[in-house]
Parts: C-alpha cells; structure tokens; sequence
C-alpha cells in the first residue's frame, strides 16, 4: 500500500483516524480527526470521503465524524469474539439475576482489558466498564486474574513490557499471582471507584489458561464476596465447556 512523504502507509493513517474515535470522543471534527490521527489537514478530508463513501464513517446533522454502523456490522460479522460472547451470555444473565450487580466479560488484549460484554442492572453499584472499552490490567480484578492465569511467556512479556508501572502499584506482584491462582479469582478494593470491591474468575481452556474472565462490581460495603465467588466461578465453568473446554477447574 502506497506509503506517504513521512513514510506510513496509507492503511496506517486510515486506522489512525479509526482509533481517534474513543468512549469520550464519539464524534470529531476533521480539524480535530487530523490533529489526534497526526494526518494533513487535506489528507484527512480526503481520506474521511472515502471512508464515509463506504460506510466506515459518518457525518452527523451538525457536521461532526462518527464511526459508520458498516464497522459494527463488520465487527459483528465475523469477529472471533462472537462465539465467546455467545457461550457466555445465558451463564452473564444468570448472574446478573443473582447477583443484582453488573456483569463483564472481558479478555487481554494488547496489554489492556477489552470490555466484550456488560449486562446492567438498574441500582448496582458504580462501574468504569463500558463493551468495546479499555482498562487498565493493574487497577481491575479482570486484567489481573486475565495476567495471572495467562501462559508464563505472555506474563514475562508483560511485565517486560510494563515492568515499572506494575512495580509500583504491584510491588509484591508475582505473590499475588500465585495467590490469585491457587484461590482461583482477583479481587481489588476500590482502585477505580473507591466505594466498589471487582471480583473476577477466569474462563479457561484445556490447559489451564485464560481465554476471557467473567467478573462483577460489587459495594465495597458487601460483608462476603464467597457468594459471589461461588456464582462466577460457577458461570466461568459453565463458559468454559460451551466453548468445548472439559478441563474441571
């Protein structure tokens, strides 16, 4: 693909323009497309022209850019999150009806948590997590059961990758690992919202390791959180074998 003055190819500055868009900037201007992309100004009207021109892209009343809904029909067509999220759906409503408390499903994707699913319930305690948003592994009960129950190629990877960060906010880190392993869930109090306590179990495959983690957000106020452990661990297992796994965790 035709490569730009700077160098980047023209696929470079099209997902560029593409992950402009976040939870916090759902519609642009091109001024401000070109300047968080880092494409010319003429560059980037042409390229939002063609991008429109195919349903990539859409303009609103008011002039602005916003993803073009062929991106969800694409997404929804054939990503490899499809199956997960259809496997896990009947064990998320069974605990979102249990627990009163909203439900994620999320997997480890360059090096963040990517929200798959979230069931909502009206009156549950506060919660950061939003489908197709990022968080951070360090500071939520997900990235962190995710991290300890990946394969020990990819955790070296990361903490290579992160070895600071997580040095400071986990200084006793591979402890904590081992021990979310051995009890076989995370939880952490009040990292992101302080009146709030996430408990996560990962889904696993055949081997052990993680291929997603359910979780919940519960008041930091809850006097147990084994019920709810018992619920998600329950619903991960139950995860597992509808996506053909049969290892007993």
């Amino acid at each position: 693909m035709a490569n730009s003055r700077s160098g980047d190819s023209m696929l470079d500055r099209l997902v560029r323009i593409l992950d402009a868009f976040d939870r916090d900037n759902s519609s642009l201007s091109v001024a401000t497309l070109a300047r968080r992309a880092e494409i010319p100004l003429a560059t980037t009207y042409r390229l939002i022209e063609d991008l429109c021109g195919h349903g990539l892209l859409a303009r609103d009343r008011q002039g602005q850019i916003q993803l073009g809904l062929r991106l969800w029909e694409l997404a929804n067509r054939g990503a490899v999150t499809q199956d997960l999220r259809t496997a896990a759906l009947p064990f998320m409503e069974d605990i979102n009806q249990l627990l009163r408390q909203h439900t994620q499903l999320s997997v480890l994707h360059q090096d963040e948590v990517l929200i798959i699913e979230r069931l909502s319930r009206p009156g549950a305690a506060v919660n950061q997590a939003n489908v197709a948003g990022r968080m951070p592994v360090h500071r939520t009960s997900m990235g962190m059961a995710l991290l300890a129950f990946s394969r020990p190629e990819e955790i070296a990877g990361f903490l290579e990758r992160h070895a600071e960060i997580m040095r400071s906010t986990h200084p006793h880190l591979r402890a904590e690992m081992a021990e979310i392993r051995r009890r076989g869930y995370a939880s952490m109090d009040g990292y992101i919202d302080e009146d709030t306590t996430g408990a996560a179990v990962p889904v696993t495959d055949d081997a052990g390791y993680q291929v997603a983690a359910l979780s919940v957000v519960v008041p930091r106020s809850t006097t147990s959180l084994q019920p709810t452990i018992m619920a998600l661990r329950t619903a991960a297992r139950g995860v597992s074998r509808a996506l053909g796994y049969r290892r007993e965790a």
